[in-house]
């Protein structure tokens, strides 16, 4: 019996994947692999995130910034599957146009993919803050994914 290898995406394909999504999981080097699940928004060149300024994530990116990022979309019965994994570096962004800019970009998401407001305690507000205050207040630091070495993009084929 012949192995059916899972068929890769094309750079367009894997584009607009990216771009359709907005939750990713991003692992960290330490002792052990750390996983961590992220929002993110995607400008057609660069995936960006939002984090909270503490936790094991943020010493674990102060010791190495090489992750690794992954972003999947499957049907509950597995009948439709696609995955993208990224391999390239976390910087934190200190333009304050940029930083403005994404947060602009991150309140639209939510706004559009009409996320509940409990997802502002993953961003570093309280849920009852109004969806503004993630452009107002930085209670998060601004994340992009830089000098990506290697992208793996799958799906299966229908």
């Amino acid at each position: 019996m012949k192995i059916l290898k899972i068929p890769s995406m094309n750079k367009n394909e894997y584009d607009m994947f990216i771009n359709e999504q907005y939750v990713s999981r991003i692992a960290f080097k330490g002792d052990y692999p750390y996983i961590a699940p992220f929002l993110y928004v995607f400008d057609g060149k660069f995936i960006y995130f939002l984090s909270t300024k503490y936790g094991k994530k943020v010493e674990l990116l102060q010791q190495d910034p090489q992750v690794a990022v992954e972003i999947e979309n499957y049907e509950d019965d597995m009948s439709s599957y696609c995955f993208v994994t990224l391999q390239g570096k976390i910087n934190e962004v200190d333009d304050e146009g940029v930083k403005l800019t994404v947060r602009k970009m991150f309140v639209n998401m939510i706004q559009e993919k009409d996320l509940s407001p409990q997802v502002l305690a993953a961003l570093g507000h309280s849920p009852e803050d109004p969806l503004e205050s993630l452009i107002k207040n930085e209670h998060s630091s601004v994340w992009k994914l830089v000098d990506v070495q290697e992208i793996v993009a799958l799906k299966n084929s229908q």
